[in-house]
């Protein structure tokens, strides 16, 4: 875990490529501030190149993507890949959107940590983050 001033978990949410739908991000970067995550939103429109850069220039803990455009096979992996050659292989990048059931099989294979989908809750996604982020105890 990233040691910050206030001991907090630090997660980037991005919207990479050209999808224009910010609402479900929008929706977990509040569920994660409320249970006192720092969150760094980069808004829409974000190529990979610079979420890589961001996520290792703001020292997060994880990388938390949002895709409704149907690219997520070519951008979420492209995060992964970017964070590696910068050396940040240790940030986790994790996602959501309309992704089918056998991308997620090939996303986790390119080292996407996690996949949430429709129907995941926000409670579910602040849970994971803290399980899989180093917090030992509730901000």
């Amino acid at each position: 875990m990233t040691e910050t001033s206030s001991g907090r978990i630090r997660v980037l949410v991005a919207k990479p490529g050209l999808d224009g739908h910010d609402r479900g991000v929008k929706v977990v970067a509040r569920a994660l501030r409320d249970a006192g995550i720092e969150v760094i939103y980069t808004g829409l429109h974000q190529m990979p190149e610079q979420i890589a850069e961001a996520a290792i220039q703001e020292d997060v803990d994880a990388v938390g993507l949002s895709c409704l455009s149907g690219a997520h096979m070519t951008l979420f992996p492209k995060v992964v890949d970017l964070l590696k050659a910068s050396g940040a292989q240790d940030i986790k990048v994790f996602g959501g959107g309309i992704i089918p059931n056998d991308d997620i099989v090939k996303l986790k294979q390119a080292g996407i940590v996690e996949i949430f989908t429709p129907g995941a809750t926000t409670d579910a996604i602040v849970e994971w983050v803290r399980a899989n982020c180093g917090e030992t105890q509730p901000a």
